[in-house]
């Protein structure tokens, strides 16, 4: 099952609306979770990009700062808290600044991403 055209189309006006110094990072994030999970039904909820497979649920939300995850699971985070202590923030969200995720390899945040949503 995959999202509605209306859904996709929600999802790609909250990405076009981001502010262009954290877009690029966003983009980033979003094709290495579809990427790790292509049957990944994606839709708005809680006003931002909220990416299901199953019963896992994982959210990206653009901030100020640059992009936060929502939803990741500490034990299949593929050790990325432990490398990334800083980037935590409260023991459900993971922030991640654009000056940060210059230097974290897409395997490590599909590690966290894909890991998030793997059954």
């Amino acid at each position: 099952m995959t999202a509605s055209a209306e859904d996709q189309g929600d999802v790609r006006a909250y990405i076009d609306a981001i502010d262009p110094a954290h877009r690029a990072l966003f983009e980033r994030l979003h094709h290495i979770v579809l990427a790790s999970h292509p049957e990944a039904q994606v839709a708005l909820a809680y006003g931002m990009p909220a990416y299901r497979v199953g019963a896992r649920r994982l959210n990206l939300g653009a901030w100020k700062h640059g992009v936060s995850v929502y939803g990741w699971r500490r034990d299949n985070d593929g050790g990325f808290v432990a490398r990334h202590p800083t980037l935590a923030s409260g023991k459900a969200t993971i922030r991640i600044s654009t000056r940060a995720a210059a230097s974290i390899s897409d395997s490590e945040l599909s590690d966290l991403l894909g890991g998030a949503l793997d059954a």
